[in-house]
């Protein structure tokens, strides 16, 4: 049988390839999700097919197919593809999007999750399951449905969208998304996207009492809380309402500096205010620039050894109230480095805030399949990691732009089918791909090689 060979940019990209091949993605995404549109030459699965490809690419953007992924028929032919769709008959499948298709693939992608997610496999019994929520602005233009006048980081009088996400940290996984329009906040947000995470992990209450929700300022109403203690989680959150805030830090009696934030002081609400259970509310102050102080209320039921559990410390035998105060703040301020970090890995990494489509529905499609890009990306990265301590430490910027950027050769037959990979062993991460690959998908027939190209 003859034999070809086409070259990639993107070879190392063959262990995505092998493992949504061997898992049956793609075959599940065409029988889960039905777009209406006629078929010519590429199926509707196809083209979100070759979205999720572009984006593992580096393609930041819709259009960056025609330059990235219609260019590299060896990256083509590593998932199983002959050709790529143009990126305008890639933004006519987007457009043709409804609210069933958007259902569809939450479905698809629940299926996924929860045979290939360690959140979904969480031992509760061993460990607390700590999630994060969080919501972040998509700017948008006038004419986008959904866009709205809100807050936009940064950016006054910004337009646009808002993303809520529940994250898992332990694991970096996302569990939920949610596209809202720009006037939405967390706190009409928290609770829809908390129960979506409950659905994707089959959540009981005995579940619950073994998970921490872990929530910014913009989720923590009276309302949310006691729904979240109601419902039997451990929370840490911040007060959102400023005049309760102002209200419980006149019953602080006595302000604890803390050395490791310089200019911040902490103590205890003498007088906290009554939820639906009990809870430690600690007050937290720092100067304004022309005097006076910035004020904000942590609100938790923890215990003190949770607390030092969620800052990563050792609780000590003679615990001081000082060590406890650092661990509390301490284990909320982890908050940047765990669903903070995500969203930025996700628009530094996936290009997320830089695909917009003026509708609603064909965003929210765009905003489901980085999710599904992130969390393939990142259990490929727990596999590249048993064998590498520096691709351990990527993010998914350099996930995407050092890992999954390794050149090669792809040789495959008259029938398409691929029969060899050789990667770029000059590259210093090559040698992780090869022994990952040999690991988790040897084959006889199909075999991956480093060598020199």
């Amino acid at each position: 049988m003859e034999q070809y060979t086409g070259f990639s940019a993107n070879a190392s990209l063959a262990l995505i390839a092998e493992w949504t091949n061997s898992n049956h993605v793609w075959e599940d995404l065409a029988d889960g999700v039905h777009i209406h549109q006629k078929t010519i030459r590429h199926s509707p699965s196809d083209k979100l097919k070759d979205l999720l490809i572009n984006m593992w690419a580096g393609g930041v953007r819709v259009s960056s197919v025609n330059n990235l992924l219609r260019t590299d028929e060896g990256l083509q032919r590593l998932f199983g593809r002959s050709a790529c769709a143009e990126q305008s008959v890639i933004s006519e499948t987007l457009n043709a999007v409804t609210g069933e298709n958007i259902i569809e693939t939450r479905k698809f992608m629940q299926a996924v999750y929860r045979e290939h997610s360690l959140s979904c496999r969480h031992e509760y019994e061993k460990n607390w399951l700590l999630l994060d929520a969080d919501l972040t602005g998509m700017l948008a233009g006038k004419t986008a449905e959904g866009s709205e006048k809100g807050y936009f980081s940064g950016k006054r009088n910004g337009r646009g969208r808002q993303v809520g996400r529940v994250y898992a940290s332990q694991y970096d996984e996302i569990l939920s998304e949610q596209l809202y329009s720009g006037k939405v906040q967390l706190e009409a947000s928290l609770q829809e996207l908390v129960e979506m995470t409950e659905n994707l992990l089959n959540s009981t209450e005995q579940s619950r009492k073994r998970t921490v929700i872990r929530v910014d300022g913009g989720g923590g109403t009276d309302k949310n809380i006691d729904w979240l203690l109601g419902r039997c989680y451990w929370m840490l959150i911040k007060v959102k309402n400023w005049q309760r805030t102002q209200k419980l830090v006149q019953t602080v009696t006595t302000w604890h500096v803390l050395p490791e934030l310089p200019g911040h002081d902490v103590g205890w609400v003498e007088t906290p205010h009554k939820y639906e259970k009990a809870t430690r509310q600690l007050a937290i102050r720092w100067p304004k620039e022309k005097g006076g102080f910035h004020y904000c209320v942590l609100v938790f039921n923890l215990t003190d050894l949770m607390v030092f559990q969620l800052a990563g410390l050792i609780m000590p035998k003679r615990l001081t109230e000082q060590d406890l105060f650092s661990a509390i703040m301490k284990a909320y301020n982890l908050r940047s480095g765990g669903v903070e970090t995500s969203i930025k890995n996700s628009k530094q990494g996936l290009g997320l805030n830089r695909r917009n489509k003026k509708r609603f529905h064909a965003q929210h499609m765009l905003l489901l399949l980085a999710q599904l890009a992130y969390n393939i990306a990142v259990w490929s990265r727990n596999q590249l990691a048993k064998h590498s301590a520096t691709i351990a430490s990527f993010g998914m910027l350099r996930l995407i732009r050092d890992a999954f950027r390794i050149s090669g050769k792809i040789n495959y037959d008259e029938t398409g089918r691929v029969r060899s990979i050789v990667l770029n062993q000059s590259h210093k991460l090559a040698k992780a791909f090869y022994e990952t690959w040999h690991a988790c998908f040897s084959r006889n027939d199909l075999l991956l090689i480093l060598g020199k190209i």
